[in-house]
């Protein structure tokens, strides 16, 4: 295992988490559940899960597409996200 890997990945992981949207909602399934644990839980196995999907798409996508031009369009698909979550917030 690769360590300078590993704690990369969890520096930039763990502060890309904080406060964002999944962060918010499980703080409020925590708030209003009696069942902690089913909260903690859940909310792991599903980011393990989102994770794993992750890896296995990005070493696919690694294998046919040279990594920089997988950043530049995961870049450009993160600004053209937050541009339509602007234009068209979705409420009534």
């Amino acid at each position: 295992m690769d360590l300078k890997v590993f704690f990369t990945t969890f520096g930039m992981i763990f502060l890309a988490e904080l406060g964002d949207k999944t962060q918010l909602a499980t703080l409020c399934f925590a708030a209003e559940s009696k069942s902690r644990l089913s909260v903690f839980f859940g909310s792991a196995g599903a980011l393990v899960l989102t994770s794993l999907l992750a890896v296995v798409l990005g070493a696919g996508l690694g294998r046919l597409i040279p990594a920089h031009y997988i950043k530049i369009g995961a870049g450009v698909l993160f600004v053209l996200l937050g541009a339509w979550m602007i234009f068209f917030p979705g409420g009534k």
